[in-house]
């Protein structure tokens, strides 16, 4: 279990295919050339088949603290970073909900349609930001933040 401080950056840089396959539903998923805007999973605890999931870090989050750490960083931050490098912000959210299994039945939608995940939008400011996003080099987001790490039994 990860309990995060939170901060989004554009552009976790492509990885081998294997690992893309685990973690693909972190791929930015749509955008919009025209007006830069870039949307995608930051994060997902569970998938749309219940099954709990580990990040890149082979770390768990509990959806009620990926939650907390949407909040915090829709409340206090909104600006996202490149690479995690602590430079000025190269985008702005736009877009921001956890899909909670408790916020999923009461928009409507489904069991197992939906993964447990924080969906967000960037509108991005940075051009050249921009054009590794659209030539696949940032081909999706990552979430920074401190965390307590936790050993977790999966037996």
């Amino acid at each position: 279990m990860v309990k995060f401080s939170d901060l989004v950056t554009i552009g976790k840089e492509k990885t081998d295919a294997s690992e893309i396959m685990v973690k693909r539903n972190f791929k930015i998923q749509k955008s919009d050339d025209d007006k830069m805007l870039a949307f995608g999973w930051a994060s997902v605890a569970v998938t749309a088949d219940g099954e709990q999931i580990d990040d890149y870090q082979h770390d768990i989050i509990d959806p009620d603290e990926l939650e907390k750490a949407a909040y915090n960083f829709v409340q206090l931050y909104r600006d996202g970073g490149e690479m995690h490098n602590g430079q000025g912000p190269v985008a702005t959210l736009v877009e921001s909900v956890v899909f909670t299994e408790e916020k999923q039945a009461a928009m409507g939608i489904p069991d197992g349609t939906l993964p447990v995940g924080w969906w967000i939008g960037f509108k991005v400011l940075d051009s050249a930001v921009w054009d590794k996003v659209k030539d696949g080099t940032y081909s999706m987001f990552s979430i920074q933040g401190e965390a307590v790490r936790e050993d977790v039994d999966q037996g």
